[in-house]
């Protein structure tokens, strides 16, 4: 709500003195006027998976994954392929893409591939939905948009993902993810393109959904208009650090704005 104070002039007028709650709210405006515009023009939506669909690693940590990494090349006599910098990472992506840049195209880094997309399996059990990305994902299809996946996980978690939750339908055939060739991974815009591609969408009429720089970086390469998700402060900044023109905390915000135009 909009506070406001009554002052006085010396002449004894009153005069309305604007708090920071009306700054607020005149951003607020502001923002959903750019979501309304994003939102009109988006004839198709490619979104990431893991932050804006659901948080995959909630009940099995990727920082877990990522250290299961470790041990196994550890294991194989592998401890020196990884700088110290890198066996702490807690991203498993990370630690995928350092080995790929020492033995590109190699039956370790295919193998070291498969274990994280198992992991990532696993995962799926213990996924928690973001909150209100599924009736937004249901709204968008129903109101004739086309939507696809652009990912940097596992298809194959991202339907099994879907399927649990009865989403899929909205989705099929367009979902993009890791591959082996890990070069290909966001910020690559090659799965953006892809889903482009497969849909017959324009560029200029399409909006990509992410809670990462490399999902602007490669919507930005693409071609794209970009709407940021960001579940805390640190993901916000990081995003807006990027060059993220528009970055939601939630998304209510853009259901609401999209059921307005239904």
């Amino acid at each position: 709500m909009v506070r406001r104070a009554l002052g006085n002039h010396r002449d004894g007028a009153d005069t309305l003195l604007v708090t920071p709650d009306t700054t607020q709210t005149e951003r607020m405006a502001e923002e959903t006027e750019k979501l309304r515009e994003l939102i009109e023009r988006a004839r198709s939506v490619l979104f990431d998976f893991d932050g804006p669909i659901c948080r995959l690693f909630a009940g099995y940590s990727a920082e877990r994954i990522a250290s299961d990494q470790v041990r196994w090349l550890e294991r194989r006599g592998l401890r020196g392929l990884l700088t110290d910098e890198e066996r702490e990472q807690p991203d498993p992506h990370a630690v995928l893409r350092a080995v790929d840049r020492r033995r590109p195209g190699s039956d370790l880094v295919a193998e070291l591939e498969e274990r994280l997309t198992h992991q990532e399996l696993t995962a799926v059990a213990s996924a928690l939905p973001t909150q209100y990305a599924d009736p937004l994902i249901m709204t968008w299809h129903a109101m004739g948009s086309r939507l696809a996946i652009t990912t940097n996980n596992s298809p194959r978690a991202v339907t099994s993902y879907l399927e649990g939750r009865h989403l899929i339908q909205c989705f099929t055939p367009y979902v993009y993810g890791r591959t082996q060739d890990l070069h290909l991974l966001k910020p690559n815009p090659h799965c953006l393109n892809r889903a482009l591609s497969a849909m017959g969408a324009q560029p200029s009429t399409t909006l990509m959904i992410g809670d990462a720089p490399t999902d602007y970086q490669a919507a930005e390469e693409a071609g794209v208009d970009f709407l940021g998700y960001a579940r805390n402060e640190r993901k916000e900044k990081l995003l807006k650090d990027a060059g993220a023109a528009l970055v939601v905390s939630s998304l209510e915000p853009v259901l609401k704005v999209l059921r307005s135009q239904a």
